[in-house]
C-alpha cells in the first residue's frame, strides 16, 4: 500500500495526463479509480488513529481532573490542619519548641506588608495610579466591519479543518 504522500504525487501525475491529451481518458480513469480505494483506505486508518488518540487524550485529561480535585483536596485538610495546630499553639503559648522528629515556630510572616485598598479609584489620588494603554475591542470591531469596511482593520480568511465523524 502506498503511502499518502504517494497518492497524493499520483494524483498530480493524473491531472497531468488530462492536460497533455496524449495519454488515453479510459486508462487515467481506470488508473484514477484505483488510486482512490487507495486514499479512502488510506484516509480510514489515519481517523482510525486519530479517533483512538483522542480518546486517549480524553482519557488522560478526565484523569488529570480527578487527580486535580484529590490533590487539592489533600492540601486543604493539610492547611487545616496547619491552621488549627497553629491556632491551638498561640492560644496556649507554645509558639517555639522541638520535639524528635519536628521543630515548631509559631512566627510573623516576612515580605512586604499586607495591604488593603478602597474599591472607590476615585479616593485614591492620581500619583498612585498607573495609566495603562488602550485595549482594542475586537468584538466591536468585527461587528462594524460586518456593516462597512475601513483602512485600519480586516478580517482575516477562516482557518480550514478536517472533520471526522
Amino acid at each position: 500500500m502506498s503511502t499518502i504522500y504517494e497518492l497524493t504525487d499520483q494524483y498530480e501525475e493524473i491531472l497531468n495526463m488530462f492536460y497533455d491529451g496524449e495519454t488515453d481518458e479510459d486508462l487515467i480513469f481506470d488508473t484514477l479509480e484505483s488510486i482512490e480505494g487507495e486514499i479512502e483506505d488510506k484516509a480510514d486508518n489515519y481517523a482510525k488513529l486519530i479517533k483512538q488518540l483522542t480518546a486517549d487524550a480524553e482519557m488522560l485529561k478526565a484523569e488529570e481532573v480527578r487527580l486535580n480535585t484529590r490533590r487539592k483536596s489533600l492540601e486543604n485538610r493539610a492547611a487545616r490542619l496547619k491552621s488549627n495546630l497553629q491556632a491551638n499553639l498561640e492560644f496556649i503559648g507554645k509558639t517555639k519548641f522541638k520535639t524528635l522528629l519536628f521543630s515548631f515556630c509559631v512566627a510573623t510572616n516576612g515580605g512586604k506588608q499586607p495591604l488593603a485598598i478602597t474599591e472607590n479609584l476615585g479616593e485614591i489620588p492620581g500619583k498612585f495610579l498607573i495609566p495603562q494603554d488602550p485595549i482594542v475591542d475586537k468584538d466591536a470591531i468585527r461587528e462594524l466591519l460586518e456593516e462597512k469596511e475601513v483602512d485600519w482593520a480586516h478580517l482575516e480568511p477562516r482557518g480550514k479543518s478536517l472533520r471526522i465523524r
